[in-house]
């Protein structure tokens, strides 16, 4: 067995990987780029743009979620996450390109892309539309630009501030009153994260990004639907990199313990989302008024029905089934497979929540929806690694760290 090692180097074969899945990407966005991003016919612009749009969106929230979980615990006073939380700090920092690149797109598609099948509420025929005119107060360009730059811009300097301290761990050991003065530090930062998270992906973002792209539909309950998907990927994404990092002999403190408390939030999160998921569809589907049942109307008759209930098999039947007795939560095989497995199933969720909207006739899944994803994908990696690599996987001098080492599961 390797011995363990507290300074991450990136493996060649790792980089070599997240390379050739970035360049398998860059090949995909320019082939769809001339077949589609260039065509005449405006259906196929908005494939291609609502590809790149439900990419960058998903990969962003997941990798934010990092910076949620480690704010999350942090305010419970919670120290089992010490032993491997460089690994979600290193994932959330990939937050300022993702973000960046959402940010880009978005842009594109609200100011110069003069194409509006995407977002309806930007034609003209929507300044006479009574239900649009009504919305005209966030659903307009101005706002809409502002508030995105506003979310992704606190999300990236919150998460930096939190970074930093976390590296305070690093220089030396801590008093009692430098203890309480880190601790206090620490619980300020992710308190302002958390609000302002609540305001943005707890409320807002959704809304603007993804529900608006049905501006005639509402559903209260769409953001914490958005937020618990996003979420379990989050914590998915975090477990991989964690079992990868073991299986390289680093994270010499993290054990079958901490594996199954992430398996437990992959779990209880996946029986979350499919609560969020029942009560959405259910209180339309009862109620069965017009201008609530048209999302689902779209979904569940046309062509995206099979994807639809797809989502539902893989996102809550296989978790329920499989993550639910204690044995496999410790099981690190059986945890990679189903951490893959949600990350694959929300990202179909996010296919169909944002392209059932732009293309309802027909399902455009296929090579550029995964050449895309290879992008995002590698994209990660690469930038994952490279964090990891800056600094120690350990913050030897953090308060919590010894509850971290003894933490046991009953």
């Amino acid at each position: 067995m390797a011995s363990f090692r507290a300074q991450f180097e990136m493996p060649s074969r790792t980089k070599t990987w997240s390379l050739t899945l970035i360049a398998i990407g860059v090949l995909a966005l320019i082939i769809g780029l001339v077949t589609k991003g260039f065509s005449s016919d405006e259906q196929e612009k908005s494939v291609f743009w609502g590809t790149l749009m439900y990419n960058s969106i998903f990969f962003t929230l997941i990798c934010n979620a990092s910076m949620f979980f480690i704010c999350a615990t942090t305010l419970a006073m919670g120290g089992w996450q010490m032993v491997f939380r460089r690994v979600p700090e290193a994932i959330s920092k990939a937050v300022i390109t993702l973000g960046s690149i959402t940010w880009l797109i978005l842009f594109y598609i609200i100011v110069i892309d003069h194409n509006h099948h995407i977002y309806h509420w930007l034609s003209e025929d929507a300044k006479t539309d009574p239900v649009l005119k009504g919305k005209l107060g966030f659903l307009n360009p101005i706002f809409f630009l502002i508030w995105t730059t506003l979310a992704i811009g606190l999300w990236i300097l919150l998460g930096a501030r939190m970074r930093k301290l976390s590296s305070e761990a690093d220089e030396g050991v801590m008093d009692s009153e430098k203890g309480k003065s880190y601790i206090w530090r620490n619980t300020v930062t992710a308190s302002l994260f958390i609000v302002w998270f609540a305001l943005t992906v707890g409320s807002t973002i959704p809304w603007l990004w993804l529900m608006s792209l049905d501006a005639h539909w509402y559903s209260t309950m769409y953001s914490w639907y958005t937020f618990a998907s996003a979420f379990v990927s989050g914590m998915a994404l975090i477990t991989l990199w964690v079992i990868f990092l073991k299986n390289k002999g680093y994270l010499e403190y993290a054990n079958k313990e901490h594996l199954h408390n992430l398996g437990i939030f992959m779990f209880a999160f996946s029986i979350f989302w499919t609560y969020l998921w029942f009560s959405q569809y259910m209180l339309i589907w009862y109620g069965n008024i017009s201008e609530e049942t048209i999302y689902f109307k779209d979904r569940i008759q046309g062509p995206y029905k099979g994807i639809f209930f797809l989502n539902l098999i893989i996102n809550f039947v296989c978790p329920l089934l499989i993550l639910m007795k204690r044995s496999t939560k410790r099981n690190y095989t059986l945890v990679t497979f189903m951490a893959v497995l949600i990350i694959f199933g929300h990202w179909i969720d996010f296919f169909q929540m944002v392209m059932g909207s732009v293309s309802k006739d027909h399902v455009s899944l296929g090579w550029l929806d995964f050449g895309v994803a290879a992008f995002f994908v590698g994209l990660i990696i690469f930038l994952v690694s490279k964090e990891l690599a800056n600094k120690p996987l350990l913050g030897k001098y953090h308060p919590f760290l010894k509850e971290s080492i003894i933490h046991h599961t009953i």
